[in-house]
């Protein structure tokens, strides 16, 4: 490959990713924001954004890729296997309030969703999950309660959350102090006091 040809190919490159980022911000406060406004706010012009992608459709599917791919950074980086399974879980629960009203569409994350559509799935379920039973057999959590109802119940609960602060009824920080609140007590655990909101925790 000549250094020019590396050079186009590297500049191409950096317009998709300028484009992708544009788009996400815009998209996650204008779901119908059209192209020649992602275009101003990547500072490119239509014509490369349509060379990048043919149609809106392509553009918010690459979207979604893109920040899927990012909220299972975030979860892998939170290391949900160290510390104890309450650490654990409101370092998740972190991870859902980074993608807040970043992603382009309320259902892709929302405060704490797992993404519904299976094409992209973020394996938020199974690492619950996971992190549920760990703290039930730790004895952090009570043991009655079934897992699965737990998971169901706190990616519900992170929903309303979300759509609270959406609907202007709570800030954000407000939902995020109660959610945390909120889910301890129902893991069963109501004497765990979870940590202030500005604690410090992993960050992609």
């Amino acid at each position: 490959m000549t250094e020019a040809r590396s050079k186009r190919r590297a500049d191409a490159e950096r317009s998709r990713a300028d484009i992708l980022e544009a788009a996400t911000r815009l998209l996650a406060d204008r779901p119908d924001v059209g192209m020649a406004a992602i275009a101003a706010e990547a500072g490119v012009t239509r014509q490369t954004v349509y060379a990048h992608f043919t149609s809106r459709e392509d553009l918010l599917h690459a979207v979604l890729d893109h920040t899927t791919a990012r909220a299972v950074a975030a979860l892998d980086a939170a290391e949900l296997d160290s510390g104890t399974a309450t650490e654990a879980l409101l370092r998740m629960l972190d991870v859902g309030w980074q993608f807040f009203k970043k992603s382009p569409t309320p259902q892709h994350l929302g405060a704490f969703a797992a993404q519904r559509d299976e094409d992209r799935h973020i394996p938020i379920h199974p690492r619950l999950l996971r992190l549920i039973q760990r703290g039930q057999h730790a004895g952090e959590f009570t043991p009655t309660q079934s897992p699965q109802w737990l998971v169901a119940a706190i990616i519900a609960i992170s929903h309303t959350a979300g759509d609270q602060v959406r609907n202007n009824t709570l800030t954000l920080p407000e939902a995020r102090e109660t959610l945390r609140t909120t889910i301890l007590r129902i893991v069963g655990n109501p004497n765990n006091e979870p940590p202030p909101p500005d604690a410090k925790v992993k960050r992609t």
